[in-house]
């Protein structure tokens, strides 16, 4: 964290992010169900890419050839068992771009870990393993963790979505197996919904269209896996919507008896929109106002600041302002404690109305009740059913009641504003992830 300057009256916000950033680096997931190839891939990606070193690559060796997998399974017990339990992040880079990699756990149990990952990510690769499925079968189903973990990068609004059929180097007829998968993959994106950028049939074993383009392999012609993420926009900043600011961190910078304005730096992350000095903002919760006196940048510049960054906020008064409280433009919002969600529930037992959870958004904890819970998503039919209750891994609708107000935008307008996280009383597990209708 860092702080601030003084900041020229007539400095002027900078222009927002082009909303087809090609220039940041992509932040991306694996996701689908287990033991589709998700590690393998990953693994893959950074040989092929050249970003692992000689001797990093002799540290993954099983039986005298290499075990890509292993590049990404960094913990003991995903060594032992063989599988992704938690995620883990990768770094490379191409002669063009940059991307962060989020190598997402395919078990149902670990779904909550899955989730964390695809909330802040730019892309998301689906993988497909041909060998589980029918693929003979022009009606074939999908598995139900590859429809689940589709779903949730949809509802968690991912913006760039691309199907990856692995494995069809080890099916007798590959180009058969990609058209009836493909289609099974498009008649599912169709019904729920979900704008898919591109499906690529691909060998991660052995690196076909994951690196370099195989033309005509599967009768597929277009472009491979790593270029296409290459062509993938960065998720662009919330700038459009108005100021919020959530409190993380207070700083007094300033003993001394001048009193024109406020002695304390409130640090944060712009949520939506951006600050400058002379904006009349409201705190929430407590309902007072006061106008920016300073905004300073993480090298405690003066400068004005847009969503998706930090800055340090000046008042021009002393208020009573702590982690957790919101700095929001004035006459914008309106706090409720009436809120309606989609909820991916997480915790190993069920969601039931009644029961009482902490709810963190931002940096603010208050008590949230479950009113009701309004249906559950069936994850095959995609059909919305009535239900009492919510068991592990569901995902469904519900109405939450809050001890305090919050300031919430449809989560379809904004990824900060409208989550929030459901967190046990009693346990402290992360029990849910409630996104804002």
């Amino acid at each position: 964290m860092s702080t601030i300057d003084l900041i020229a009256a007539s400095a002027q916000l900078a222009p927002a992010t082009d909303q087809n950033d090609l220039k940041s680096a992509l932040k991306f997931i694996t996701c689908g169900s287990v033991d589709d190839g998700k590690s393998t891939l990953i693994g893959r990606l950074l040989v092929d890419s050249r970003a692992v070193l000689q001797d990093h690559l002799a540290g993954v060796q099983r039986g005298g050839e290499t075990d890509l997998a292993l590049l990404t399974d960094g913990l003991s017990a995903e060594r032992e068992q063989g599988i992704t339990i938690d995620v883990a992040y990768r770094y490379f880079a191409t002669e063009s771009r940059k991307f962060i990699i989020g190598d997402a756990p395919g078990h149902e149990q670990y779904t909550r870990n899955m989730v964390t990952a695809a909330s802040s990510a730019d892309a998301a690769v689906v993988l497909v393993d041909a060998t589980k499925l029918d693929w003979k079968n022009p009606s074939l189903e999908l598995l139900q963790q590859t429809r689940r973990h589709s779903l949730l990068v949809n509802l968690l609004r991912v913006p760039s979505i691309v199907f990856a059929v692995n494995k069809l180097d080890a099916v007798e007829d590959p180009a058969l197996a990609f058209k009836n998968i493909g289609a099974a993959l498009a008649a599912f994106a169709k019904a729920a919904q979900i704008p898919v950028k591109a499906t690529v049939p691909l060998s991660a074993l052995k690196g076909y269209n994951v690196v370099d383009a195989k033309p005509g392999w599967c009768g597929y012609e277009g472009l491979s896996l790593l270029q296409l993420l290459e062509h993938l926009p960065a998720t662009a900043s919330e700038t459009t919507e108005a100021f919020s600011f959530p409190v993380q961190w207070v700083e007094k910078f300033s003993s001394s008896s001048d009193t024109s304005q406020g002695r304390r730096v409130f640090w944060g992350r712009v949520a939506t929109g951006g600050v400058q000095p002379g904006q009349s903002v409201t705190i929430l919760p407590s309902g007072k106002t006061a106008v920016v006196a300073q905004v300073l940048d993480h090298t405690r510049q003066a400068k004005s600041i847009l969503a998706g960054h930090s800055a340090g906020i000046v008042l021009d008064r002393e208020v009573d302002v702590s982690r957790g409280d919101w700095l929001l433009a004035t006459n914008t919002f309106e706090p409720s404690r009436d809120i309606s969600a989609t909820i991916a529930w997480m915790d190993d037992e069920a969601l039931v109305a009644g029961r009482v959870y902490w709810a963190l958004h931002g940096h603010r904890w208050v008590k949230a009740k479950v009113k009701r819970i309004v249906h559950k998503l069936d994850v095959n039919t995609l059909a919305e059913e009535d239900a009492n209750e919510l068991p592990p891994n569901a995902i469904g609708h519900i109405e939450l009641s809050l001890q305090e107000p919050l300031a919430t935008l449809p989560y379809a307008r904004s990824r900060v504003l409208g989550s929030l996280v459901l967190v046990d009383t009693a346990s402290h597990r992360t029990s849910g992830a409630a996104l804002v209708i």
